[in-house]
């Protein structure tokens, strides 16, 4: 049995009886006996015990922080460098490069046609959220071209 563990977690269910955490580091499930009032979507800075006697099951010790990392489709065309980062990349191919300051971008090659159900696909991921929390991004913003995407994590 493990001891308490803080992290930062993202909440990928939620009911009025449990929720559950994924700990966006590792990866690794936390299921809550009881939910403390989050829900899905929920990114928390928390620190979690597992219950006795089979520590199965996790209980929230505290919250350090509880946000929500917004994940928005922008009507903006993509960025001069998005452009660049796409015209050589092979369908299905993913690019990607730290911004000038704070966060990344991701250039993803789709077939022109796919876009509209790209977009929706990284927009709905629980994984774009995590990876926005694990490098402590505060919104992703998600613009499109012809047949690509950039998917941009900002501060």
């Amino acid at each position: 049995m493990t001891d308490e563990k803080t992290a930062t977690f993202l909440v990928t269910e939620a009911g009025d009886g449990s929720a559950i955490l994924s700990d966006v580091s590792d990866a690794q499930v936390h299921t809550l006996s009881e939910n403390p009032g989050v829900e899905k979507g929920d990114v928390l800075e928390a620190t979690v015990s597992p219950d006795p006697p089979m520590g199965v099951t996790y209980s929230v010790v505290e919250v350090e922080e509880r946000k929500e990392i917004p994940v928005e489709v922008s009507d903006e065309s993509p960025t001069p460098q998005a452009v660049e980062m796409a015209e050589d990349l092979p369908e299905g191919d993913l690019a990607t490069t730290e911004r000038a300051g704070v966060g990344e971008v991701h250039v993803l090659a789709v077939p022109a046609d796919g876009v509209e159900d790209a977009v929706d696909d990284v927009r709905e991921d629980s994984a774009t959220v995590a990876r926005a929390a694990r490098i402590g991004i505060a919104r992703v913003e998600i613009r499109y071209g012809e047949d690509f995407l950039s998917v941009r994590y900002l501060p």
